[in-house]
């Protein structure tokens, strides 16, 4: 399974909406089966964090596997995010605005590996990957 920036984030803040169940997520995930991020995410929690420079260790310390980002992606997220800017630029009228990239690359990501994703943002992954299963919290509005 991969685990969205915003799961990770929670994980890491008690003080996070999502905190119980991120941790419970990671913590409780069955044995034998991994639990994984990529690098899109890693850079995404990096910003945030106070020592980016430790942040890949100390996701690995709860057993959470680093994957490379296959360049298949490329054209699963590009041909997403085409897809996006063209619908917010019909309802707006406006020419496409930039949105930002990583949440297309992270669904594409999930996409093309056919593994589940956990996140507590189903917005676009919802909409633009309806092939992947989103692994969500409990009482998250769809």
């Amino acid at each position: 399974m991969l685990l969205d920036t915003n799961v990770l984030i929670a994980a890491f803040s008690p003080d996070d909406h999502f905190h119980s169940w991120a941790r419970q997520l990671i913590e409780s995930f069955p044995e034998g089966q991994a639990l994984a991020i990529d690098t899109i995410i890693l850079a995404e929690v990096c910003v945030g964090d106070s020592s980016p420079n430790t942040v890949a260790q100390r996701i690995q310390s709860w057993g959470i596997e680093l994957l490379d980002l296959p360049l298949a992606v490329a054209p699963v997220a590009a041909t997403a995010y085409r897809l996006c800017r063209e619908r917010r630029s019909q309802q707006s009228g406006e020419p496409g605005s930039r949105i930002p990239l990583p949440d297309f690359l992270i669904g594409a990501h999930a996409s093309v590996r056919r593994i589940p994703l956990a996140t507590a943002d189903i917005g676009r992954y919802a909409t633009y990957f309806p092939e992947v299963q989103l692994i969500v919290p409990p009482n998250l509005p769809h």
